[in-house]
């Protein structure tokens, strides 16, 4: 596929998990830098602007653009988010015996699900993907049922951990798909601790994560007419990452990318 032309399929591309979108990102923005360097920026504006809560897609960008050779980088950025250790840093600190709530089907937190047999799952039913998840669990031998939007308060307060995952994440909190903000915060009144999945990527800089948030609220969308919202950093007892598991404040602040000053001027 031409450069061009990938970068048009990406940019209508909805849906995919943000791992995924990196990936392909960094793919195509690889290509776009071999074979028209003078392109670079403005792929990467045009991808942010058309991605704009997708963490992993700021962070492929401003790796790239400080990069000295940026395609070389991308072949690394690819590896990296192909090989995410998120999954299992994650499988190997639940809690023996636990009950685990989860939003979704999420992207990180389901391999790591898949593969404790003595974790019992609570899969929020967001959009219908918790009962598959549920489905698919219960079908490999796992305790997993789905729980509809209305029982989130409900399904937290009786869960041992409640995972919230990261689409994008900084120090002030996550970006996470509705409802985690509910499930956070029942949990964190109950006394139930609540970990963030931020896997490869998806912790920005102060400085990319503040404007991330700017133009998220820019959109005029209403918060519950929006596909993710913000998890305040208040809420969480800790965040899982490449690294494992560690204190909520030192996973939020642990990206691995500069701010690329470049990116803080929109593609208009």
């Amino acid at each position: 596929m031409h450069p061009i032309e990938h970068m048009r399929y990406l940019a209508r591309t909805t849906g995919e998990d943000p791992g995924i979108i990196a990936s392909e990102s960094a793919a195509a923005l690889g290509r776009v830098a071999r074979v028209e360097p003078v392109g670079l920026l403005p792929a990467c504006r045009r991808l942010i602007a058309r991605h704009l809560t997708t963490g992993p897609v700021w962070w492929v960008s401003a790796r790239m653009l400080a990069a000295p050779d940026p395609a070389a980088e991308a072949r690394s950025l690819v590896d990296q988010l192909d090989d995410d250790p998120t999954p299992g840093q994650l499988a190997g600190a639940l809690p023996d015996d636990s009950t685990v709530l989860v939003i979704g089907w999420p992207e990180l937190a389901a391999p790591a699900l898949r593969r404790r047999g003595d974790v019992e799952v609570l899969a929020i039913d967001a959009a219908g993907a918790g009962h598959a998840l549920a489905r698919r669990l219960e079908q490999e031998g796992n305790s997993a049922w789905p729980v509809p939007d209305a029982g989130v308060a409900a399904a937290a307060v009786n869960a041992g951990l409640v995972l919230v995952e990261a689409v994008a994440a900084g120090p002030s909190g996550v970006l996470a798909s509705l409802p985690s903000h509910a499930a956070a915060a029942a949990a964190c009144h109950a006394g139930v601790p609540v970990w963030a999945l931020a896997g490869v990527g998806r912790v920005l800089p102060d400085r990319l994560w503040e404007v991330l948030l700017a133009r998220f609220d820019a959109t005029g969308l209403e918060p519950w007419d929006r596909d993710v919202e913000l998890v305040p950093d208040s809420l969480l007892a800790g965040v899982v990452g490449p690294d494992g598991l560690v204190g909520a404040t030192d996973g939020l602040s642990a990206a691995t990318c500069e701010v690329a000053p470049e990116l803080l001027r929109d593609a208009g």
